[in-house]
C-alpha cells in the first residue's frame, strides 16, 4: 500500500522547483567526481569521497521527492470554522500574536510558520474554533493557545 503525502499547492511548486535544482546539479556532481577521480588513488582520495557521498545525498533527496509528488494527495483550501489541514490560525500565546498554516509533515517548517497536523501543537489545534482554547505541555511548562482567527 502507497503512503499518502497531503501537501498543500504551493508545497507541491516548492518541491518541483527543488527538484529541478537537484536535477540539474546531477552535471557538476558527476564532474566533481571526474576531477577527484583525476586525483589519483581513490582508496586515500578525500575529494573523491566527498563528491561521491554529494552524490548520494542528491539523488537520494531526488528519490524522495519524487515520491512525494507521485503519491501526492493536494490540501484543498480550507474554508472551514475549525481547525482543519490547510487552515492559516491566528494565536494568542502569552499575549503574543503567532500565525500558523496547518500543513502535513512533509511541508512542515515551524520557523516558516508551516506546523505539522501531526506535530503536538497540530494535535491540539485540530478540530479546535474560534475562540478555544488549546494547552500544550512543554519542557519549559504548559503553553496555553487561543485561537483568535482561522482563514
Amino acid at each position: 500500500m502507497k503512503k499518502l503525502y497531503q501537501i498543500t499547492i504551493e508545497g507541491k511548486n516548492e518541491l518541483n522547483r527543488e527538484l529541478e535544482t537537484l536535477i540539474g546539479r546531477r552535471g557538476e556532481v558527476a564532474a566533481k567526481i571526474a576531477e577527484a577521480r583525476d586525483f589519483g588513488d581513490l582508496s586515500e582520495n578525500a575529494e573523491y569521497d566527498v563528491a561521491r557521498e554529494e552524490q548520494g545525498l542528491v539523488e537520494t533527496r531526488i528519490a524522495e521527492i519524487e515520491e512525494i509528488l507521485q503519491n501526492a494527495d493536494i490540501i484543498k483550501a480550507a474554508s472551514s470554522s475549525h481547525v482543519v489541514l490547510g487552515s492559516k490560525v491566528g494565536l494568542n500565546v502569552s499575549g503574543k500574536q503567532v500565525n500558523y498554516t496547518i500543513v502535513g509533515p512533509v511541508e512542515a517548517d515551524p520557523l516558516e510558520g508551516r506546523i505539522s497536523n501531526e506535530s503536538p501543537i497540530g494535535v491540539a489545534l485540530f478540530g479546535k474554533k474560534v475562540g478555544d482554547i488549546a494547552s500544550l505541555v512543554t519542557p519549559k511548562g504548559e503553553v496555553t493557545y487561543e485561537i483568535v482567527s482561522i482563514n
